[in-house]
């Protein structure tokens, strides 16, 4: 089944697979701007975010969007006042969320797993040894 969708960034319809909800061409063009931004910064490596922009003509927030996808980092130990942890709005180099909000979620996962996987108190689980049965439809 098809998943028609508008691309974000050029309004023009395409058949979206997963991921970024991007055409293929807007796609394209975002690869080769992270290209140029990885290349500036191999010259340039203290670069700052709004060095980068201006020199590529590539706006703020998709170099921020290379951040969060931890594709880049911000160097050096100054105060950095571009990238906030999405949880708890300390100050981060790269991804989404700190190192300590990183773990408590990880936790909170494998708590949650855990209570899934453990029987409820009082029942105890079959154990399946197959997936699928024909049923007999009259």
């Amino acid at each position: 089944m098809a998943n028609i969708r508008n691309c974000r960034r050029c309004g023009k319809l395409y058949n979206h697979i997963g991921g970024v909800p991007l055409c293929v061409d807007c796609k394209a063009r975002d690869e080769d701007d992270f290209k140029r931004v990885k290349d500036f910064l191999y010259d340039y490596p203290k670069a700052s975010i709004f060095e980068v922009s201006r020199e590529l003509d590539i706006s703020v927030q998709r170099i921020k969007n290379y951040l969060r996808q931890g594709r880049l980092e911000i160097i050096g130990d100054s105060a950095n006042m571009v990238l906030e942890c999405e949880l708890c709005g300390k100050s981060i180099k790269s991804g989404r969320f700190c190192d300590e909000c990183t773990h408590a979620l990880s936790k909170d996962i494998r708590s949650t797993v855990d209570e899934i996987k453990s029987p409820i108190k009082g029942e105890s689980r079959k154990k399946t040894t197959g997936g699928m049965r024909y049923l007999h439809r009259e």
